[in-house]
């Protein structure tokens, strides 16, 4: 990534740091986040040690623990490194990117990352990264927002949506890539990960609005088994294989 960018990144993320929740404690943002967060939980060991890539204000890593788990995040805000400080006082947090972890090799059971992977200008890094500092045979799991036609436009979206200075804690262009089932099992693979696993999941999006989000809501389980084409989140799991 860019100096520019993550210094973007890290100035836009400590200015809504105190917002932030607010966007996920609201109806549409609970179901939203807890819905990929166990999507994601599903393929991750019980109990075991996560490291959280883009850790934000810790919310997935409180989901973690509630199951048993220990974690440490990282992120490039220290704002919300603060807030996830206060939320997950028994967990360490501290500030760092992706690219360049922080850790020795072989120091985790699991990585995560929820919704930060379109960010990364250097994917290839990262995912070098997560694999040096996972044990063998240890767990990556990812969700970020895939490749479609109907995400086609946010970028553009957010571009406009910076020149008419709305503050949300979304809406700024990063630059975001959208990634499709190949292009993932190729970095994936070339990262030297093993037992890939791609899948899709979230129809009913936190911008939507009721009654859509509703209706989007019922149907959501059906969409993802039968015709997850028109699901909005791109989810990669992968493992990283026992040492020769």
């Amino acid at each position: 990534m860019s100096t520019a960018k993550q210094e973007k990144i890290q100035e836009h993320y400590d200015a809504i740091a105190d917002i932030y929740d607010n966007h996920y404690d609201l109806p549409h943002g609970r179901c939203y986040h807890t819905h990929i967060s166990r999507h994601l939980m599903r393929s991750l060991p019980h109990g075991a040690a996560l490291l959280d890539i883009g850790c934000g204000t810790g919310l997935f890593i409180e989901k973690y623990m509630s199951a048993g788990g220990n974690a440490v995040g990282i992120d490039l805000s220290q704002r919300m490194i603060e807030r996830a400080r206060l939320r997950c006082a028994t967990s360490d947090f501290m500030i760092g990117a992706g690219e360049t972890i922080p850790f020795a090799d072989n120091s985790f059971d699991a990585v995560s990352s929820l919704l930060v992977f379109s960010y990364l200008r250097d994917p290839e890094s990262m995912l070098r990264e997560a694999y040096r500092v996972l044990k063998p045979r240890g767990t990556i799991a990812i969700c970020t927002l895939g490749k479609k036609l109907i995400t086609r436009g946010i970028p553009a979206l957010y571009l406009i949506s910076e020149k008419m200075k709305v503050k949300h804690v979304v809406m700024k262009d990063f630059g975001e890539h959208y990634y499709d089932e190949g292009e993932m099992y190729d970095i994936f693979s070339c990262a030297g990960f093993t037992n890939i696993r791609v899948t899709w999941c979230s129809f009913a999006h936190i911008d939507m609005i009721d009654p859509l989000f509703q209706f989007a809501r019922k149907v959501e389980p059906f969409v993802e088994r039968r015709i997850p084409q028109l699901a909005y989140n791109i989810c990669v799991t992968a493992t990283k294989p026992e040492e020769e």
